[in-house]
């Protein structure tokens, strides 16, 4: 397993796909995954600290979590199958598993602090180096993640 940092956020064009970019902290290759925007805005308004009024679906279960003395110690992406990623929530010190999409994993995992990791395997399969002629493409991602509103993913 290698441990992963969320890039953040985006929308795919032409097809209006959200997708979120994580990056290998020890390593040069990104995992970029698509998502529902439902997500992407659950994950957006973390990575920009937004608190809504009400508890988002991610809130709640984080808050559940808390209540239970069960804490989410890990997300783990666990495999790519059929072009559809796979991934464990790790919960509690026995480190229970449990299945979940990885948009609601990371989006919890940014909640909580938990470490995102993904299986060798799938970052082979999936993952991308980015060339140094490209840097300037991600440095441009960045730039957009700093820029964009929760909002631009409703829809």
């Amino acid at each position: 397993m290698r441990e992963l940092s969320v890039v953040g956020v985006r929308v795919e064009l032409p097809s209006n796909q959200p997708i979120v970019l994580l990056r290998e902290v020890d390593g040069d290759r990104y995992l970029p995954i698509w998502i529902g925007a439902v997500e992407a805005t659950a994950i957006a308004y973390e990575q920009q600290g937004v608190k809504p009024a009400r508890p988002l679906t991610h809130d709640l279960l984080r808050d559940i979590l808390a209540a239970l003395e069960a804490p989410l110690t890990a997300v783990e992406i666990t495999e790519l199958k059929d072009n559809v990623f796979y991934a464990d929530l790790l919960i509690g010190e026995e480190g229970v598993r449990v299945s979940a999409r990885p948009s609601d994993s990371i989006a919890l995992a940014l909640r909580v602090g938990a470490p995102i990791r993904c299986a060798d395997e799938v970052l082979t399969e999936a993952g991308i180096v980015i060339p140094d002629e490209q840097e300037d493409e991600v440095e441009k991602f960045r730039e957009f993640l700093d820029q964009v509103r929760p909002e631009d993913f409703a829809g």
